[in-house]
């Protein structure tokens, strides 16, 4: 070495050391970060477990005691996190960060403001029969439900023990809820009612499962578990007559609510404006495309079962060959099953609601917002590597993600060409988009609590087109108690595909700022790759655009 040095010119010397010196420098500091990282990941670990709440006589713990004993190790892991820096970080490190910033965010607010344990019976539903077409199921949910759908009967032993256990929770969770339930939200407290009758209702359905009769502890365990439920309609009827306040949470709330935990850039105002900004294009843009198609033949409906069945299959096939043929997106081998899993069935012309009445006219339209289901077969067969957004995230925060997506494709798969062969499908586009649009409207003005749940459902029949929202009052009713339920997941649809459309706005922009072609099936497939997170998450790391999330806290 002395040697070598000893023929090179000592300024040349100088400079190769200082340049290994900064690439060690430079090594370190990366090491460094990515050892940050790490801190992140296992924080958040930490996190997600602290956030599973303790057992209490066999149920999940939601006193009010145990809230308070362990908020102390709540601030303390939240300290921990705010007082990481982020600085240096890779864009999708720091979007990380930001989940967990928004979970505890949520854990935050449910403590101080939605407190869904007190104020919502519907909390402590129990039985699912079928699985959510979004990551988690919609609204709050406690942590110990039993997800029928997940087994199949008859049971085996291994799945047996499972049921079992998950049937044992219900009693003590019921017995609870009538020591936790102490809000009082008039609308949230009757609706809820019927949500737990409902719950009777499901548990003797099992009962007629296969194999169950034969079980005499499974039967036993299941008449049990209604009795319990019905108990707990008999005293949530007693105590309904007590309850007199809102069950909407504000608009100072709902905008701190959407920014903090869902990371929706906008204010309850803003929302407003944007909605029905959003209705008034759908019933113009509906009426224009009435006008133009005035001489093509009116849509006919599937008359029979044969006939839906076949309109079905066309409709899946069309679809996928769209996607496939125009380069919207990579079409994984998993998309077809996850669609035909979902095609639907025949239902008689009197007992069709919204969705399904133009389902049954032409199902593309609702097959393009089944998106959904591709991405939840992707994230059951390719989960993303981050173990951060590997799994759904907490709080419906994937709202604004798959909602805003689903309903986001329905228009832009019309606009590149789906509905070339039969223009008359546009106006069903057009339908659903001032449905989503009332829906949420109606949403906004009861957490403002300018509205009731029933004037509120009002504004979402009144304004979507051709009375398709007349027909089915158990629909109306549900979504508007599910909005009211979780802040936010009503406007999401349209606030989602406001937000998804700036990202591919932007994204567009910054291909062409760059002499770089834009291509739709290189943002959807983006969009994909990075999961189911916020879409202002999703925008910045796709564009390297903060600006939507530029006024959070951390920033």
């Amino acid at each position: 070495m002395k040697k070598l040095f000893s023929t090179i010119p000592m300024a040349c010397v100088c400079f190769i050391m200082l340049n290994c010196q900064s690439e060690a420098t430079q090594k370190s500091g990366q090491l460094t970060i990515e050892s940050e990282y790490q801190d992140l990941v296992e924080l958040f670990k930490e996190w997600r477990a602290f956030e599973t709440p303790p057992m209490r006589e066999g149920a999940p713990d939601y006193t009010a005691a145990t809230f308070e004993k362990r908020w102390p190790e709540f601030k303390l892991l939240q300290e921990r996190l705010q007082a990481m820096d982020t600085t240096g970080w890779y864009v999708e490190e720091r979007v990380d960060w930001f989940i967990a910033w928004a979970e505890m965010n949520g854990y935050d607010f449910n403590h101080r403001i939605l407190k869904p344990w007190a104020r919502d019976p519907a909390f402590y539903f129990s039985i699912w029969n079928a699985r959510s077409d979004v990551p988690a199921h919609e609204g709050p949910t406690h942590h110990r439900t039993t997800e029928v759908w997940t087994y199949t009967f008859p049971l085996s032993p291994e799945e047996r023990s499972l049921f079992l256990g998950d049937l044992k929770v219900i009693p003590p969770l019921n017995s609870q809820a009538k020591l936790n339930l102490t809000g009082n939200a008039k609308e949230l407290w009757l609706a809820g009612i019927g949500v737990i009758q409902y719950q009777s209702m499901l548990l003797e359905d099992l009962l007629d499962k296969e194999g169950i009769k034969e079980d005499a502890e499974l039967t036993s365990t299941i008449q049990v578990a209604i009795k319990s439920t019905d108990e707990l309609v008999t005293w949530l009827n007693s105590e309904a007559n007590s309850k007199t306040g809102p069950s909407g949470i504000g608009k100072e709330n709902y905008t701190w609510y959407l920014q903090n935990v869902h990371l929706v850039p906008l204010t309850w105002e803003d929302e407003v404006m944007l909605l029905k900004r959003e209705l008034a294009r759908a019933w113009s843009s509906l009426k224009l495309e009435e006008h133009r198609n005035r001489s093509l033949p009116q849509l006919t409906d599937a008359d029979s079962p044969e006939s839906f069945d076949r309109l079905a299959d066309a409709g899946a096939k069309s679809l996928m060959r769209f996607l496939e043929e125009q380069d919207i997106v990579t079409v994984k081998d998993y998309f077809e099953p996850a669609l035909r899993e979902h095609l639907g069935e025949y239902v008689p012309k009197e007992k069709r609601n919204f969705f399904v009445i133009g389902e049954h006219y032409d199902p593309r339209p609702l097959y393009s917002h089944f998106y959904h289901w591709f991405e939840l077969a992707r994230m059951d067969t390719e989960s993303h590597t981050s173990e951060i957004r590997k799994g759904p995230l907490l709080y419906n925060i994937f709202d604004s993600r798959n909602e805003g997506t689903a309903t986001a494709v329905e228009e832009m798969f019309m606009q590149a060409g789906l509905y070339d062969d039969a223009p008359r499908v546009k106006e069903i586009v057009y339908i659903m988009i001032a449905q989503r649009a009332a829906r949420g409207l109606g949403s906004l003005y009861a957490h403002a609590n300018e509205l009731t749940m029933e004037e509120a459902g009002m504004v979402h029949s009144e304004y979507t087109p051709r009375g398709w929202m007349k027909t089915e009052k158990e629909l109306l009713l549900f979504e508007q108690h599910l909005y009211l339920r979780q802040p936010g997941y009503g406007t999401s649809y349209i606030t989602g595909k406001y937000l998804l459309e700036n990202a591919m706005a932007d994204f567009a922009k910054m291909k062409e700022s760059d002499a770089n072609p834009f291509k739709v099936k290189d943002f959807f497939d983006q969009l994909n790759s990075i999961g189911n997170i916020p879409i202002a998450l999703g925008h910045w790391q796709m564009t390297g655009n903060n600006e939507p999330i530029r006024n959070l806290n951390k920033y």
